[in-house]
């Protein structure tokens, strides 16, 4: 008995060692980010390969798919900002869509979502399979608008940190739980920074 304890003990303590370094280094990503710092794609990378381990030990395979996703776009995403930079001779030009493309941008999504929520419930023993598949989608597309330098990625984490501070709090991921509670704070944060930037670029216009 003393044995099986002391094992769950040593896990409980791994895991969540992993999960305490994981979350420094996501949150030094976000905050690299807002001040348009090259350095935050290598904090997401080592990030992300954590919580791959993390998610599915947790039965949240939709985000560990996620994480896995995240690891490649933030190869994507030091590649897509070093062109930025040297095309605009300085941090990298942000952007900014009009409404109706959001609008097309939130529908595709969202539907992409209930299909792989469908998927998630009916094929595999994934925990809250359709919120965290949409949470999932959302973070997928989110993510591309980072490495685009988009000035409106912020608006759409405010709304999906929020969601995760649920799920996560549902799972007893405290360290998650709490990240994403300020991360909701810093995407607010972020958006009015960067808006701040773009408007202080020689022309801003509104992307096609």
């Amino acid at each position: 008995m003393s044995e099986l304890l002391s094992k769950f003990l040593a896990d409980w303590q791994l895991m969540h060692s992993l999960e305490l370094l994981a979350t420094l280094l996501a949150l030094a990503y976000v905050l690299l980010a807002l001040k348009q710092s090259l350095w935050c794609w290598p904090a997401a990378l080592l990030s992300t390969l954590l919580f791959v381990h993390i998610m599915w030990d947790s039965a949240l395979l939709s985000d560990a798919l996620l994480h896995g996703y995240y690891a490649g776009m933030a190869i994507y995403g030091w590649w897509r900002w070093q062109q930025l930079k040297q095309a605009s001779s300085g941090k990298g030009l942000m952007c900014e869509w009009r409404w109706q493309r959001h609008v097309l941008l939130i529908s595709l999504t969202a539907l992409a979502g209930l299909l792989l929520g469908y998927v998630m419930a009916n094929y595999t023993h994934a925990d809250f399979a359709y919120l965290d598949a949409q949470t999932t989608a959302f973070s997928v597309m989110a993510t591309v608008l980072v490495a685009r330098k988009l000035v409106s990625n912020w608006l759409y984490w405010v709304v999906i940190d929020a969601v995760c501070i649920y799920v996560y709090a549902q799972k007893h991921l405290y360290f998650l739980t709490a990240l994403f509670m300020l991360y909701t704070v810093i995407a607010l944060i972020g958006y009015f920074t960067w808006r701040r930037y773009y408007r202080q670029q020689p022309a801003f216009q509104l992307a096609s």
